[in-house]
């Protein structure tokens, strides 16, 4: 009987196992960076979204020690208020810097609003947003309402005097607006230290801007200047851009 002789072996099937087992350890290690290049791509992602999401600087203004007793202190709603703690009548303003009407509002009525902060009858808010960053190149807007955080909590007093500077030297809509380097300028002029300088060309407070804008304009803000006494809108022209008109509104307003 003839042995059955064993069947020979296949001297390329080791070269084949071989092969094979390479291409499989490439597909995982190429299968492991996809997975990696995907986890940092994702935290990539999530790290902008927390950056953009994130609330940024909120302004406070510290305790005053003005002899005449006026103070300074922030709302709810991003205003900058100043007056005497005892005050009747609250004067809210709603302006954007950019705003060629505010600066008419200012212009008839900034002085009957220091004479009322200065002898108690009234604090002011004043409620600068960025409202028209769309007409200009460099969000003005927003760069100018910073400013006025950044001037407003180093020294609340001189608020006013630096207030009507900015108003004083307005740039026309359409352009690029006062540089941050002229906003420093006009900080210094009306007294205030050096070191507000990097609080303004760091646009410090540029997303609280954009929030508490939007929040305004979500309570119905449409237009600037808004002005309110006490709550009440004031819709009168002569009362907002009159000479003095807001005088009368606010005596009755403290009479009542």
């Amino acid at each position: 009987m003839s042995k059955n002789p064993g069947r020979k072996k296949d001297p390329l099937a080791g070269l084949n196992n071989s092969d094979r087992n390479r291409k499989i350890l490439i597909q995982v290690l190429v299968a492991a960076v996809l997975v990696g290049l995907v986890a940092a791509i994702g935290i990539g992602i999530a790290v902008k979204k927390a950056r953009k999401d994130a609330p940024g600087a909120t302004p406070s203004i510290a305790a005053s020690s003005d002899p005449a007793g006026i103070q300074g202190s922030i709302t709810d709603n991003g205003a900058i208020r100043i007056g005497k703690p005892n005050a009747k009548v609250t004067v809210r303003v709603v302006a954007d810097l950019q705003c060629p009407a505010c600066k008419g509002f200012e212009s008839a009525n900034a002085q009957v609003l220091e004479d009322a902060v200065n002898n108690g009858t009234a604090a002011v808010e004043y409620n600068v947003i960025a409202f028209l960053d769309r007409m200009s190149t460099t969000q003005y807007s927003t760069r100018a309402s910073n400013a006025s955080y950044c001037v407003a909590e180093a020294d609340p007093t001189k608020y006013a005097k630096w207030l009507a500077s900015m108003f004083a030297q307005q740039p026309p809509e359409g352009g690029a607006g006062l540089t941050d380097e002229k906003m420093v300028e006009i900080a210094k002029a009306a007294g205030y230290p050096d070191s507000v300088g990097s609080c303004i060309t760091d646009g410090k407070y540029n997303k609280y801007i954009a929030a508490k804008t939007q929040d305004a304009l979500n309570s119905g803000i449409k237009s600037t200047p808004s002005v309110f006494v006490n709550g009440k809108q004031i819709e009168s022209s002569q009362e907002i851009f009159g000479p003095g008109g807001l005088a009368p509104v606010i005596a009755a307003a403290a009479a009542q």
